[in-house]
């Protein structure tokens, strides 16, 4: 099991950036820099770049939507010329709600435009002239799909020490799930239960590994994950919960909500349907209090050394293969100590 940490979007960078020598000493493998819509990740990206010699640093998640295919393919190739550690392109669709509520673009084809980025990025970093005509991206842009008719193939301009850079894609529904283990390096699933993920994803997991390429290797599975060493406070429990509740009540207008389709498939679809209908009725503390303990305690990684190695266990039996922790100790000081004590209990197990 590999241990990361997930810098939530709306938290200060300089809290992990100061303490990127206490992570590397303690053994940390990977940062995972958010981006909604908030302060960009790539800026975010860079800034770490800089301070860290070990971790490696991913996108969690450069949107679809938001950057052509090539710039998302530049962006990654320069990060990861940046990070001693090296750079994973973590890539997602978001959903309607940000895509056309935020940027103001059509929220269309998430899957086509999917599996064409990826072969564009891969493209790309094989410095190879681009050249991809498909349903939703065509470079150069051809005269009859728009273009003057003046683009030619060009390649990248700068050599790459790494052009096989690891794709890692957020997904959570059956025919994505099952796209992702076809085509992509990584999968990013969000509120994984390790008793019922199974349930949920099991059967597009083996539909997309019977198609898979052998030259992509094993599927690594990478959960974000709330964390604690020991009981957190009833404080730290409450923005547990409520974070769970605007996935599962905010995120998207009803039949729209990816979030409440995964609680609802666990066995809890009567909670996730009250959720939802306390959230957008506007009476969020009633939301908030209808998350069910046993949903808490099922998606998250709380408790003390004993309980933690039995959870580690359950994730890695559930395939996942890196945990990106999201602590939630009220202060900073706990939050990177309760980091250093996992990675410290989980060196002593591999010993």
């Amino acid at each position: 099991m590999r241990f990361g940490l997930i810098q939530n979007y709306s938290a200060d960078i300089g809290e992990i950036a100061d303490a990127v020598d206490t992570y590397e000493t303690a053994g940390l493998d990977t940062i995972a820099v958010a981006e909604a819509y908030s302060f960009d990740a790539v800026s975010r990206l860079g800034y770490l770049a800089a301070k860290t010699r070990t971790i490696g640093l991913m996108s969690n998640i450069f949107q679809l939507y938001t950057r052509t295919p090539t710039l998302t393919a530049m962006t990654a190739a320069s990060l990861d010329s940046l990070a001693p550690g090296g750079f994973t392109l973590g890539l997602g669709a978001s959903g309607p709600q940000v895509i056309e509520g935020f940027h103001g673009v059509p929220y269309d084809a998430p899957l086509g435009r999917t599996r064409e980025i990826v072969k564009i990025c891969r493209q790309t970093w094989r410095r190879e002239p681009v050249m991809h005509d498909g349903r939703h991206y065509s470079i150069p842009l051809m005269r009859e799909r728009g273009g003057s008719g003046l683009g030619k193939p060009l390649k990248l301009i700068n050599h790459m020490a790494r052009p096989d850079i690891p794709i890692s894609i957020a997904a959570l529904g059956r025919q994505s799930v099952a796209q992702v283990a076809e085509i992509a390096d990584g999968w990013q699933p969000i509120f994984f239960d390790p008793q019922l993920a199974k349930k949920v994803w099991g059967e597009s997991l083996e539909a997309g590994m019977s198609r898979r390429g052998s030259e992509l290797g094993p599927l690594d599975i990478q959960v974000q994950v709330f964390f604690a060493f020991g009981d957190p406070s009833p404080e730290a429990l409450m923005r547990i919960r409520s974070y769970l509740a605007l996935y599962i009540g905010g995120m998207g207008a009803k039949g729209k909500n990816f979030y409440n389709d995964i609680v609802s498939r666990y066995g809890f679809a009567a909670e996730a349907a009250a959720i939802q209908d306390l959230y957008l009725a506007g009476r969020r503390a009633e939301a908030v209090a209808a998350v069910p303990d046993e949903l808490v305690q099922g998606v998250t990684l709380l408790g003390d050394p004993d309980g933690l190695r039995q959870r580690i266990a359950d994730f890695e039996a559930a395939g996942v293969t890196e945990l990106l922790l999201a602590p939630c100790a009220d202060t900073a000081q706990q939050r990177l100590d309760d980091v250093v004590a996992l990675l410290t209990l989980a060196a002593r197990e591999r010993r």
